[in-house]
């Protein structure tokens, strides 16, 4: 999957065994889905998942890994890839913006994104299909970016990887899960919780002012291909200054936090957050702990990993002079689990 900070590649085991000791559980919501990693685990896993993000290439993410299942999309997207792999590049809106004013991608890969995004915009698939053909698209142009693995700047030198060539692959899209077919949606994480439901809910929220839009700007263009006006060094869309989230806010995000954590419809919860976030330890437990008037039992797990390579090299100017220092290497993610008695 591609490279994102938050991706819950280590805490997936933790997070399957905690699900796995829920009593009868069928069904997951996962509210802030990102890339769809703990939603496809879960799916392998036999739960049904609804996935959730307001991002939209997270939301394509999860129609590929969650909603889609292979017996009904792996065939033609197979074909699809093959055809597509076999096209010549064609200079367009992401060559220049990625490509010519920055400098994420070499020339040569940004004409086949140009190329192959307009042949996906041309056929008119089907919904899970098409997301599946994004998802093989946007992986490719992630093992060939020149970045640390955040949209915020590119390196300063190529990184190796930016040499080769752009190839598609076909996704890991899984079969049906035994518990029924997944399904993604596109809603800001209030709305969702008051609509979908399900046995146990995973919440992972932004946990500080880090906005996952502002990050991954190129993959919602992808996705989109609404060719949007950009500012700054690192071409970001322009809603990047207004589409912000709640959670990243230091004043708000206790409060909306807690008034989802009301809205949320499900038997147990499952909620990561760092050490690094708005809400310490001591006050996420009594906020759990608050729930359906005080009766809900809370649990902690804390888990240690080293941070994301832009964090451990520390902080450079636009002269390549490092300015800033590395303040510690490793972090504590905790998952809190509480459930209704």
């Amino acid at each position: 999957m591609i490279k994102y900070i938050g991706s819950k590649r280590t805490l997936v085991p933790a997070i399957l065994e905690v699900v796995r000791r829920v009593d009868g559980a069928r069904s997951v919501l996962d509210l802030f889905s990102g890339t769809s990693r703990v939603g496809h685990a879960l799916k392998a896993a036999g739960y049904r998942v609804l996935a959730n993000d307001h991002n939209a290439y997270a939301a394509t993410l999860a129609r590929c890994y969650v909603q889609a299942d292979a017996g009904d999309v792996l065939g033609a997207a197979r074909m699809l890839v093959g055809e597509f792999n076999a096209l010549g590049g064609s200079p367009g809106w992401f060559t220049d913006t990625y490509c010519v004013k920055s400098r994420f991608f070499q020339p040569k890969n940004g004409e086949r994104i140009d190329a192959i995004r307009e042949a996906i915009a041309s056929r008119g698939l089907e919904p899970e299909l098409e997301a599946v053909m994004l998802v093989s698209l946007m992986e490719a142009a992630d093992r060939v970016d020149s970045t640390t693995g955040l949209q915020m700047a590119y390196l300063k030198e190529w990184a190796p990887r930016a040499h080769n060539d752009l190839e598609l692959r076909v996704p890991d899209v899984l079969p049906r899960a035994a518990n029924g077919k997944g399904h993604a949606t596109c809603l800001d994480a209030q709305d969702a919780a008051r609509a979908l439901e399900a046995d146990v809910a995973y919440i992972d929220p932004p946990y500080n002012q880090h906005s996952y839009l502002a990050n991954y700007h190129i993959w919602e263009s992808l996705v989109r291909w609404d060719k949007p006006e950009v500012y700054g060094i690192a071409c970001k869309r322009v809603d990047v200054r207004e589409r912000r989230s709640v959670f990243n806010s230091r004043p708000k995000s206790a409060d909306a936090l807690r008034r989802l954590l009301d809205a949320v419809r499900a038997t147990v919860l499952v909620v990561s957050f760092s050490n690094e976030g708005y809400v310490a330890r001591n006050a996420m437990e009594a906020m759990l702990s608050s729930l359906w008037d005080g009766s809900g039992k809370v649990s902690t797990i804390e888990n240690d990993f080293k941070r994301y390579v832009g964090a451990q090299i520390g902080i450079y100017n636009p002269q390549g002079r490092k300015v800033g220092t590395v303040s510690h290497l490793r972090n504590t993610e905790y998952l809190y689990v509480v459930a209704r008695p």
